[in-house]
């Protein structure tokens, strides 16, 4: 073989440190001038009705398929293994987090990324265990859709993808370049195995699937428009994902990522008014209690509100 041709796993470093150094000559402008990430805003559809079309399909595909598979894995793991796979497939990530958190000239980022990967790769098992966590180091995503976002390409038209979901074309295009640029499918392709870099996207889609059944499946019942609904959901997460905020909001491209973070279930929170006396009985009567629960966060929860006013027995 010609010693001039780097192996897979030398072509993947080169490739990360290529990044890495683009990005720390990039890194001291990046802090002074960054520009204000692109906003995507409005609905910006002008394809909507091809859109709805495919999403249409995407549902079929779903309940059909994806739904049942992600039921399966929930049925067959226990939680602690599929946190384990959850875990080792972020641990995957981390070069491509990294490069893109250099370019974005996010040192804070992409010393945590760092950190991480060498904790979760060492002391975790190869990312079996998310010990950074513990530790204190949290995770993130990062892909070059937000870094182009970051440095002020616009989203373009919304897309609705064939079972990848919701996208666009600025985002479109940076998973494809993560995907060819990401060291594991470098790996994995050179040495005939691509079909690994097709099981990991797989086991990445129904982890996230089985993550997200009941709040995604609520929030079909309760709309409207489920296709106008999912496409607000998509822009807030993504919009918070540009800003390095964290996700509230359930994943509706499953297939896409693996950052989708539960919603924290709502607290109701339970106020009663100081015991009173009864007129007629000069006992205190039962005290009356109210149900403060927390302000509708879309037109999903709006719409499980009720509206029903309530009446009090004898009147």
């Amino acid at each position: 073989m010609n010693r001039w041709v780097l192996t897979s796993a030398q072509r993947g470093l080169l490739l990360a440190a290529s990044l890495t150094a683009a990005g720390v000559v990039a890194a001291p402008m990046a802090v002074a001038q960054q520009p204000a990430p692109a906003a995507d805003v409005g609905t910006d559809d002008p394809y909507e009705n091809t859109n709805r079309a495919i999403f249409e399909f995407n549902q079929g595909v779903d309940h059909a398929v994806l739904v049942p598979v992600a039921k399966t894995y929930r049925f067959v793991l226990p939680q602690p293994a599929r946190d384990v796979i959850h875990d080792f497939l972020q641990n995957l990530n981390s070069p491509i987090i990294f490069a893109n958190d250099v370019l974005q000239g996010q040192v804070g980022l992409a010393s945590d990324t760092l950190g991480r990967f060498v904790v979760n790769s060492t002391l975790g098992v190869l990312g079996a265990v998310d010990v950074a966590s513990k530790a204190g180091i949290p995770y993130h995503t990062n892909d070059l859709g937000i870094t182009l976002a970051t440095w002020g390409v616009s989203a373009g038209p919304y897309l609705m993808l064939p079972v990848l979901g919701p996208s666009n074309p600025r985002d479109l295009f940076g998973d494809i370049a993560d995907g060819f640029g990401d060291p594991g499918n470098i790996v994995a392709s050179d040495y005939g195995r691509l079909w690994a870099a097709f099981a990991r996207g797989a086991a990445s889609g129904i982890d996230e699937r089985s993550r997200n059944i009941e709040n995604l499946a609520e929030i079909e019942r309760t709309s409207l428009d489920y296709y106008a609904t999912i496409r607000s959901l998509a822009r807030q997460r993504r919009a918070a994902q540009i800003r390095h905020q964290k996700e509230d909001v359930p994943n509706a491209a499953p297939l896409q990522g693996m950052n989708s973070r539960q919603p924290p279930a709502p607290v109701a929170a339970v106020a009663a008014l100081p015991p009173s006396r009864s007129a007629a009985t000069q006992r205190p009567a039962a005290p009356i209690t109210y149900t403060l629960a927390p302000p509708p966060a879309s037109l999903a929860d709006l719409q499980k509100t009720s509206m029903t006013p309530l009446t009090t027995p004898g009147r």
